[in-house]
């Protein structure tokens, strides 16, 4: 049976390597997407729905899909105020995953980050951790929690530093074994691989860290 998917988030680095393993997925025939821009590809699966991702809910009734990929997400550098990194990294998320549930999509997966706990002292990763419990308080029938580590990307951004680490870690894997392995840098189109593999699969397991998506995105 052809699939239609959701995703928010498909002009970031892992929703657009997201999106073209959709887009040569024969078991999706309907891919929309849920932005602030264009992702420029013109492609017959592709349905684009542009608009304040602020204000998600105004398109309730076109947000209906089989699954729902959430890869949305920003960094300190990109977005220093915190109060609208929240709106991003907790609001939109738990907007669409209430959307979700409203409109009764099985399932819904989004992408988080190493280190997410509701009880950090750091804003970022309780931020993080706040936005996965509340998604999981929806109770969507399906709901998967990825957790990566430091990401690999290809980017047209400068980020000098974030580079520099990325290219340090992957360097320096080999040294992380056993219950280490979770710290290991790992590619986009690794975590955006394990996502498709994870939807279209029985697991039972709701969040997954990094060695594993690593497992199932190779």
């Amino acid at each position: 049976m052809s699939k239609t998917a959701i995703i928010i988030g498909a002009t970031g680095a892992t929703g657009n390597h997201l999106l073209r393993l959709l887009l040569l997925d024969k078991r999706y025939d309907s891919i929309k997407l849920f932005s602030r821009s264009s992702c420029k590809i013109n492609h017959p699966k592709i349905k684009e729905y542009l608009g304040n991702l602020f204000e998600l809910e105004k398109q309730i009734e076109e947000f209906t899909a089989d699954e729902v990929f959430c890869c949305i997400g920003t960094t300190k550098k990109q977005t220093p105020d915190e109060s609208i990194y929240r709106k991003i990294d907790f609001g939109i998320p738990v907007t669409a995953a209430k959307m979700a549930k409203q409109n009764k999509i099985p399932k819904f997966l989004v992408m988080s980050s190493m280190g997410a706990n509701s009880k950090s002292n750091a804003f970022y990763t309780r931020t993080k951790g706040e936005m996965e419990e509340s998604i999981s308080n929806f109770k969507i029938a399906s709901t998967y929690i990825f957790r990566p580590s430091l990401l690999i990307r290809n980017s047209k951004e400068t980020r000098i530093f974030e580079s520099i680490g990325a290219s340090f870690m992957k360097a320096t894997n080999f040294l992380f074994l056993g219950s280490l392995k979770k710290y290991r840098a790992i590619k986009t189109i690794t975590v955006a691989s394990a996502m498709i593999e994870v939807a279209n699969s029985s697991l039972e397991s709701s969040l997954f860290l990094s060695d594993e998506i690593q497992k199932l995105g190779a």
